[in-house]
């Protein structure tokens, strides 16, 4: 959620690149985590989901990186949703 407010205020340019991919690998996490949970019972695909939202987690970091470097966020922006990306 804190993206999504966060990305609010960037350039209206950015809302079919950036602000899309963002938005749309964090909450991939979510429902990467939510799949692997119903997945449980299956080792082999439990911990291939749990990869995938590793995954997307890490493209999260990545645009957040970017979105620092255009100056769209803060140092302070920046460290905290880095640090949510590490847990």
């Amino acid at each position: 959620m804190d993206i999504f407010a966060i990305t609010k205020k960037f350039p209206k340019e950015e809302t079919y690149s950036l602000i899309d991919q963002i938005r749309r690998s964090s909450r991939s996490v979510c429902g990467y985590i939510a799949e692997s949970y119903r997945k449980r019972k299956y080792p082999a695909h439990f911990v291939s989901k749990l990869t995938d939202a590793d995954m997307e987690n890490y493209e999260t970091n990545v645009w957040i990186e970017f979105s620092y470097a255009c100056r769209y966020i803060t140092q302070e922006e920046y460290f905290s949703l880095a640090e949510k990306t590490k847990r």
